[in-house]
């Protein structure tokens, strides 16, 4: 992937969609092969030093977040990803402000509730949260684990809008996996599809933008009877 480049991914069960991301995170070793960030392979870099460079949104809201701590503390442990922590307050209170105009700018009215609990806020809420958190640092790589499948189909496109609007700003370099064909051909730059661990689609620019969620479908139950690749 060049730098910069939205990449969404889809397949069907069992294609390798979050083994490759688990690949790319360090949770899923690999036998052989490298994994390369900035032509620099990281395959053997311990979990903690990779996520240093990269951010991940999960399926569940709950695996972004801490529930048990306000929304303050969860933006606060976010910022300070990759620092060093030592005997000082979790909370700089000169950031506060700051905070406050990052939740303002997702237009949910979460600035209002710096010293709630993230628990208690709603699906799409703490989803907003986990992909405000996800990107606060400085990122080499963004990984959304199809981050809308768990939302109702309203707070799903609106996560989505909220998603592509961060990734443009940062200009971030981003690889979603999604099951939702019209997700993954409405945004981003280059669609692929996997099946069984191979690339079986890869469309890029105009000819992205020229595939159809039915020229997509066509592929896959092609590979599905065992026609080949297209």
């Amino acid at each position: 992937m060049p730098e910069g480049q939205f990449l969404s991914i889809v397949g069907g069960n069992g294609s390798g969609k979050t083994t490759l991301l688990n690949i790319l995170c360090g949770s899923v070793p690999i036998d052989r092969g490298e994994v390369r960030i900035e032509g620099r392979n990281v395959a053997k870099m311990q979990d903690y030093r990779r996520y240093a460079m990269m951010g991940r949104v999960y399926q569940d809201p709950s695996m972004g977040t801490c529930p048990s701590l306000t929304v303050l503390e969860n933006l606060s442990l976010a910022d300070n990803k990759g620092r060093r922590y030592g005997l000082q307050r979790g909370v700089e209170r000169k950031r506060i402000d700051a905070y406050r105009q990052m939740l303002a700018e997702l237009g949910l009215g979460l600035e209002e509730k710096l010293n709630v609990k993230m628990g208690s806020l709603s699906g799409g809420q703490r989803q907003a949260l986990a992909l405000l958190m996800a990107t606060m640092t400085p990122l080499k790589f963004l990984i959304l684990d199809e981050h809308t499948a768990a939302l109702d189909p309203k707070t799903a496109a609106g996560i989505m809008e909220l998603t592509d609007r961060i990734v443009r700003k940062k200009k971030l370099t981003a690889l979603m996996v999604t099951h939702n064909l019209r997700y993954a051909l409405d945004y981003g730059d280059r669609l692929l599809m996997l099946d069984r661990g191979k690339i079986l689609l890869d469309r890029t620019g105009a000819e992205k933008a020229a595939t159809s969620p039915e020229d997509v479908l066509s592929v896959f139950q092609r590979a599905d009877m065992g026609l080949g690749f297209c």
